[in-house]
């Protein structure tokens, strides 16, 4: 589990947290993560799990992880699943505290039938459209249904049919008798129970009628004596309403409910059903493609937990809207890797050099670092030989001024070898170089007396004899525009990224990343941090994705 305390100043929430039990109001606090399991989770619900859990390990209570599977039409197991999976993948865990709404399905109609006997409910007979016309605006009041003031006797009797399967879906929902004048909107006599004839994934056939989020989420928190209620800003004019039925129901445990910002960030979309779209027309290759800021994309690209843990206490909770740019998160990733993740050369645009002074059929082992600035790291043993492949942008025949790598006439060093000089190159009909040819300077030995002198470039290789051929996906945004639905007439997909995934089929490596195995991110010197695809790669033929460049791309200027 991640380590506790935060280092910076605590957050408006966490302060709460800190003075109620300062003042003696809870013992411990304890929080929930409530996610509803119809799509995967994406980067906004991980800041809501670092809140949340994290308000858990830092105070050593629990956080409660509970399913709100009260729409069987939408819901899967296999979203039940992806959503355990991510919470445990980003290192939190809820140990006996595993809930669904549906574990109080039975109490939530008890309570349900607890309101319509304090005539504080009623069975509605107007279609959804018809109580959507009769909630007026926000500037004019509401009407009252023509249903409102039914018996308690005939509201209990057409409650009972509609749980017993006794009418259609739309006929009939519970609504609660609240004020049709009310300025909240979300006060105007809410829809708390819906007909809905669909298998329920835990319950079965047992239900054909199942209760609404507001309703539903103020009491579940109730039952499990939750202290403090997190939500996002959507659910700040919920709260008189929470506050309501949990009022009204005189509830034993009153939890508090409290809002915060949600995650807006650049180059994305945070809505779980745009998400689900470009699932279902194949514009991406299902939830964990790794272009998608769900969290399994985000741990196929190579993404670390600690870097998602990182980048959600670096933008910190707070109670005002704002834009978090992408190249955050990008940099949460560098940071993370760049201690740790051992250096490796791999050639994504080759171009064969040939050393024509090194003698032919001759090859040595040269020792190469696995981290220059972490010595603990260790070495390893690099093939070397006449014949290299280097990067094609590594060369220019007729260089600019600020080109400092390799030209003809110029030396450069090749990283851990020698120092070479181009003395000629060999290019095809349209111009495209095919071959570079050069002299290499035996005294230049990396680590041998005499190879210190210094060239204004250095670049990476690999030995075309021992080349390991693999395939290689350079990932990028998925979005070209920076907000890609702020607009509502433009259809957000049209902002996609035609460049956001590009196939290198034939890279060349150095024989060391054979053994690269998934969840082990590697830098490929001078490219970017990549990790093997966990999907494509296999035993001894790993798929690199890149999962962050080196620095930021897009920045402008």
């Amino acid at each position: 589990m991640p380590a506790a305390t935060p280092e910076k100043p605590l957050d408006f929430i966490r302060q709460i947290v800190a003075d109620d039990l300062k003042n003696g109001k809870h013992a411990q606090p304890v929080t929930r993560f409530p996610p509803e399991p119809n799509g995967f989770l994406h980067i906004g619900h991980a800041k809501s799990i670092c809140l949340n859990f994290g308000i858990g390990v830092e105070n050593h209570s629990p956080c409660h992880m509970r399913f709100d599977d009260t729409n069987p039409s939408k819901e899967e197991t296999e979203y039940v699943e992806s959503i355990k999976n991510d919470v445990n993948w980003l290192g939190f865990t809820w140990g006996d505290k595993l809930f669904y709404a549906s574990d109080y399905f039975d109490a939530l109609y008890d309570y349900a039938v607890r309101l319509i006997k304090m005539d504080k409910a009623y069975v509605d007979q107007l279609s959804a459209e018809e109580i959507r016309a009769y909630r007026g605006t926000l500037t004019e009041p509401g009407r009252e249904s023509p249903w409102r003031n039914r018996s308690v006797e005939e509201n209990l009797r057409l409650f009972e049919e509609m749980r017993d399967g006794k009418h259609t879906e739309g006929s009939h929902v519970l609504r609660l008798k609240i004020d049709m004048a009310s300025p909240n909107i979300n006060m105007r006599d809410p829809v708390i129970y819906r007909i809905l004839f669909a298998h329920h994934h835990r319950t079965g056939d047992k239900w054909c009628i199942y209760p609404m989020y507001d309703y539903t989420h103020c009491l579940s928190d109730s039952i499990e004596g939750i202290t403090h209620s997190l939500c996002t800003l959507e659910f700040e004019d919920h709260r008189p309403l929470y506050d309501w039925v949990l009022d009204t129901l005189q509830t034993p445990c009153h939890p508090r409910q409290i809002e915060f910002a949600r995650l807006n960030l650049t180059y994305t979309v945070m809505s779980k059903r745009k998400l689900l779209q470009l699932v279902q027309e194949g514009l991406v290759d299902g939830w964990d493609d790794p272009r998608m800021l769900t969290i399994s994309g985000l741990r196929r690209r190579g993404y670390t937990p600690s870097a998602i843990r990182s980048f959600c206490q670096v933008i910190g909770i707070g109670k005002k809207e704002s834009w978090i740019d992408m190249s955050l998160l990008e940099d949460s990733l560098r940071d993370d890797l760049n201690p740790t993740a051992p250096r490796l050369m791999c050639v994504l645009n080759p171009v064969k050099l040939v050393i024509d002074n090194y003698p032919a059929g001759q090859s040595e082992m040269l020792t190469a670092h696995n981290h220059p600035q972490n010595p603990e790291m260790g070495g390893r043993q690099v093939p070397f030989g006449r014949e290299l492949y280097i990067e094609r942008d590594d060369f220019m025949a007729e260089p600019s001024k600020k080109f400092h790598r390799l030209a003809p006439g110029r030396e450069v060093r090749l990283r851990y070898a020698y120092i070479i000089k181009c003395t000629s190159f060999i290019s095809d009909e349209n111009g495209e170089i095919s071959e570079i040819h050069c002299q290499y300077d035996p005294a230049t030995k990396s680590g041998l007396p005499g190879g210190e002198r210094k060239v204004k470039g250095t670049i990476h290789w690999v030995a075309a004899e021992t080349a390991f051929d693999c395939q290689v996906y350079l990932y990028d945004r998925l979005f070209a525009a920076p907000h890609p639905d702020a607009d509502k007439d433009v259809d957000f997909k049209s902002h996609l990224n035609p460049n956001s995934r590009l196939l290198i089929e034939h890279a060349k490596g150095e024989p060391a990343l054979k053994d690269v195995e998934p969840g082990q991110p590697v830098q490929f010197e001078r490219n970017g941090y990549f990790s093997p695809d966990p999907v494509l790669s296999a035993p001894g033929q790993p798929v690199f994705n890149r999962a962050v460049t080196l620095r930021d791309s897009w920045t402008k200027g």
